[in-house]
């Protein structure tokens, strides 16, 4: 597979699953406005990252700091060659996120490098991403990892203590509190997610108002189910960039 077709894979792939975000936010009578597409990079060269930053996407997930700390200044460095091109810096962006698990001694990259953080399941990541953003002068956003499929496998905070670290977080300085995310437990039928979606949004609106901004749930198998369910972000890899 050459390098051209690819890039034309991304290109079409993208629109078509905007096009389904757009069928699916109107079938559970919301706007496709409301909801973000994550392109999830975990072992994506930055040249097709590229691709889809020229396609039109601009928020991108990483899995891993250490891959992070490599990948994001690679795809910076590429984007400001496009805009010395006399491209338009706004047309070609690039907005990272932490979507795996971050360990406390990771937290002081994870600062630097990302500006949201998806994946704070415990106070004490919590109080070490607020200490390091503070030291840095930075303020990112931190959303609560639930736990809904409560397998004690994987991470997240389970449902019924998720609200009591959103109160504890809420009173750190310098990190913004701004909603929850969660994963359902894989499943070869895409509606095998929704109670585990609609359990997650339903905790997600006891949280004060000003603290639900992104609800991130739904991955390239269902997050067509996730968005019927309340979803405000949705996270796709396989869907978009094809099988690693």
């Amino acid at each position: 597979m050459g390098t051209e077709f690819d890039d034309n894979e991304i290109r079409l792939r993208l629109a078509s699953l905007q096009q389904s975000i757009v069928e699916a936010a109107a079938r559970s009578g919301r706007s496709a406005s409301e909801i973000n597409l994550l392109g999830v990079t975990k072992t994506v060269s930055p040249e097709r990252i590229l691709v889809a930053c020229k396609a039109g996407l601009h928020l991108f997930g990483e899995n891993y700091v250490q891959e992070a700390r490599e990948k994001i200044p690679a795809v910076a460095k590429l984007l400001a060659m496009e805009h010395g091109d006399g491209n338009s810096a706004e047309n070609y962006a690039a907005k990272w996120q932490c979507i795996g698990h971050l360990q406390s001694n990771k937290a002081k990259y994870a600062v630097d490098l990302f500006s949201v953080l998806e994946t704070v399941d415990n106070f004490a990541l919590a109080e070490e991403i607020s200490k390091q953003a503070a030291k840095r002068s930075r303020n990112p956003t931190i959303l609560i990892e639930v736990n809904i499929s409560r397998n004690p496998e994987r991470a997240g905070v389970l449902p019924d203590q998720a609200l009591e670290l959103a109160e504890k977080v809420v009173s750190l300085p310098a990190v913004r509190l701004e909603g929850m995310m969660g994963i359902a437990p894989y499943s070869e039928n895409p509606e095998d997610s929704r109670p585990y979606f609609r359990a997650l949004y339903e905790l997600y609106n006891q949280l004060p108002q000003e603290n639900r901004r992104i609800l991130s749930m739904g991955m390239s198998g269902d997050f067509e189910i996730a968005i019927e369910e309340g979803a405000t972000e949705v996270r796709l890899g396989t869907a978009l960039f094809g099988r690693r």
